[in-house]
Formats: structure tokens, sequence, C-alpha cells
């Protein structure tokens, strides 16, 4: 019989021991980390476990608001988290998953499709830019921006061509001109850019309209977004969801990285909330920055009001108060002796 040897949930390391028990629990601890943990289903740094969270993502990404979220969790595990809680789970592990998508380099084809639609900020209308793979239907790249300039156009060709790290051989556009300078800057003469719509039958851009669908259905029950962070941290973690862990029925149901043969021992959000952490990462997490805050100054006592003064004293006349002497009839001791006029007989 073989000790199955428990693997480390904070780094994956093999090299551990037991490490005594808390409530029943076994703790085990890891050499390689230096660091305890236990033999449950909770994760790293956290009381809730795995499931509920990453449930709560896969809700989100889906359609559900955090309110709905939240009420779910109530029925299904009789648990019901704050919705400021539930949007703390999704900023945490949406920025885990960004972090660790961002250098992967995926195998696409030659042929790209750009394409902008309007979202709603706050009753304000802005811009929102992405490329997608014909291949693959890899999204390369996303924007927003406020207006819809050249400079707008290659900043979002330029994010696409680190990405695929080679350029297309052709770009799809609609017939927005602001692409014309926006492709040749950055792909030079070598990128054949075409100007077509949704509704040829030849070139047609029909394909990122259907996404920008996708993100029409999902966006509707938000009604707007706060500002353009809010906006930008969505749409980070919906590309992630949409390229990784969604599956799409045009591709066989299977996920855009699976088609550019990315790495796919991480294809959901349960694994991305089981991600090891470093030592090195999780001190930094906790460590207290250095902020000088400002020290304010109480304001001081207001002074006193002056006292009136006469419109003589204003004028510079001085006045000189003279005390007069008092006039009474005081009558001397031996005449109220005389007239029997004493304390007594008064």
């Amino acid at each position: 019989m073989t000790n199955k040897k428990c693997i480390c949930k904070n780094c994956s390391s093999s090299a551990t021991v037991k490490f005594g028990k808390y409530q029943d629990t076994q703790i085990y601890w890891c050499k390689a980390c230096q660091r305890k943990f236990k033999a449950d289903d909770k994760l790293f740094n956290m009381r809730t476990p795995a499931n509920y969270i990453s449930s709560s993502l896969n809700m989100y990404y889906t359609g559900m608001s955090i309110g709905d979220i939240s009420k779910l969790l109530k029925q299904e595990y009789d648990y019901q988290p704050s919705k400021h809680t539930v949007y703390n789970w999704i900023n945490k592990y949406t920025d885990w998953a960004v972090n660790y998508f961002k250098d992967e380099t995926p195998k696409i084809g030659d042929i790209w499709i750009a394409d902008e639609t309007a979202m709603d900020i706050d009753g304000r209308k802005v811009w929102f830019w992405d490329i997608i793979d014909t291949d693959t239907r890899y999204l390369l790249a996303s924007r927003v921006s406020e207006v819809r300039t050249s400079h707008d156009a290659e900043m979002l060709m330029q994010t696409a061509y680190k990405r695929a790290r080679k350029p297309p051989k052709q770009v799809l556009t609609d017939k927005l001109k602001a692409y014309l300078d926006g492709i040749e800057l950055t792909f030079g003469g070598d990128t054949e850019h075409i100007q077509s719509g949704p509704f040829t039958s030849i070139d047609s851009t029909s394909m990122i309209e259907r996404f920008h669908n996708t993100i029409k259905d999902r966006t509707k029950v938000m009604r707007g977004f706060r500002d353009m962070e809010t906006l930008m941290k969505f749409m980070d973690g919906f590309l992630i969801f949409y390229n990784h862990f969604r599956p799409n029925e045009a591709l066989g149901n299977k996920t855009p990285a699976e088609i550019a043969n990315l790495d796919t021992n991480v294809n959901s959000w349960a694994d991305i909330c089981r991600l090891p952490v470093s030592k090195s990462q999780f001190l930094n997490d906790r460590a207290k920055p250095n902020i000088q805050r400002k020290r304010y100054k109480l304001p001081s006592k207001p002074p006193r009001k002056p006292k009136k003064t006469s419109y003589l004293i204003q004028a510079g006349i001085e006045i000189v108060r003279i005390n007069p002497p008092k006039i009474g009839t005081k009558i001397p001791l031996e005449i109220r002796r005389q007239i029997g006029m004493t304390r007594r007989g008064f």
C-alpha cells in the first residue's frame, strides 16, 4: 500500500508532510514554499469554497447580475454573500486570468476582421474596438475610446500584432476612414486592406458582427457602465471567457483557444481560482504600501468681534469719562443721636 502525496495548494509542489490537525482537518507543511495549508476545498487565503466563487464568475459572464448571483447562491448552498463580496471575487480572479493569459501566442490565420460598436457609459456613448481572426474566431485585441480616429485604429492594430507576432495578409473592415491610416502605419504595404460590410457574399464582416451581438446580449442586463475603467475591466474578462472558456458551436463546441493550439490545462474559472500562488506574490499582496498621508491643519478659532465704538472715537475725537460725586442725604451721626434717629429707634 502506497501513501498518496498531497499536492501543495500554494505552489503545486509534492514535497509536503503532515503538520497536525485543526478541527479534524489535516494540515500539511510544504517544504518548497515554506507554508502551511489544509487538505480541503477552500481556496488559498479564502474561507469560501471554490465552487461558490467559480460558479459566480461563470454566471456573471454568461449574463446574470450580481444581485441574482447572490440570491442563487442562497437558494443552492444556503449561503448569501453581499453584492460587494461577489464583485470583489469577480475583480480578483478576472485580474488573475488576464495576468495568466497575457503572454500567450495563438496560432491564427492570415485574415483578420476589425470593427467597432457603440457602448453606453452612464448615458454617454463610447466606442468599443475589436479585431478577430477568421480561422479560429480568436479575439486578438480590443480597445475603448470616446472618438473614432486613426490613432485609435492604429493602437488596435498594434495590440493585435503584438499578440499574434505576425502581420496578416488581409484585414477586413467597414468603410470607416480611420482604418486606412491605422492599417498602413502598422503593417505597411504588405497587408491588403479590404473595405466591406456584413451583408456581402464575399469578404463579409458578419463574423465580428455576430460577436458584437454576443456582447450586447450580455451587457443589456447591466443597463450601462459607470465609467471607462469599469467597461475596460469587464471587456478584459469577457475576452478571456470568450477565447478560453466558452464553447463555440461554429467550431464544433470547442473554444477558440483550442483551435489556436493554446494551453488547455486552464479551461474554466475553477482552474483560474485554483492557480498556485507564489510566496513572493502573497507577501507583495499583503504588504502595506508606504503612503504618506497628508496632514490637515485644523482651522484656528475665529477672532472675537471687536467692541462697538462710537462715531466720535472713529473720527479721532477722544472722550474722557468723568465719574460724578454721589449725591445723597447723609446726616451726621451726632445730629441723629440728638434727634433720636438711631438704628434701634428708627
